[in-house]
């Protein structure tokens, strides 16, 4: 039936493809484990302890926080809806060498709590936004990252 002797047009049905996360195993509980684990060692760094013990005082509402991002990256589930870069600016002294040590230390959790599959997913997802992360406080410091490749005119 068309809409043009009055009645409704079909319903357009989309086949998504099933989250990144939930083909390689991933389900609520691995995150819990690995969010806890990961910033349990987080606050016993002695590099990244101090910067988060700055940051965060009610651990509680971070991790529930941390866990609803996760969810939302791997199994796309939308429950997360803040806003990382303006949290991460606002932090003084964060460097892209915190970065590094933040995701060797995220690989060594992931690998240790989650099965190969299911780390490389986190993994992936960890160093894509740790990249835009160190562009963002790059960008707002004024730093521009180098061209890749030479501008050519005409």
């Amino acid at each position: 039936m068309s809409e043009a002797n009055g009645s409704r047009p079909e319903p357009r049905v989309v086949n998504r493809p099933p989250p990144p996360g939930a083909e390689a195993g991933v389900d609520e509980a691995m995150i819990h484990r690995l969010v806890h684990t990961f910033y349990d060692r987080i606050r016993a760094d002695e590099t990244l302890g101090p910067i988060f013990a700055a940051q965060i005082s009610d651990w509680d509402p971070h991790l529930a926080k941390m866990c609803d991002f996760w969810s939302s990256v791997v199994l796309m589930t939308r429950r997360y809806d803040g806003r990382p870069v303006p949290a991460h600016i606002k932090i003084p002294g964060l460097e892209h060498a915190h970065f590094e040590h933040w995701l060797k230390l995220f690989e060594q959790t992931a690998r240790e709590v989650c099965p190969p599959a299911a780390a490389d997913i986190f993994l992936d997802r960890a160093q894509r936004i740790a990249q835009s992360l160190r562009l963002s406080l790059d960008f707002h410091r004024g730093v521009l990252p180098p061209l890749k490749a030479p501008i050519r005119a005409g």
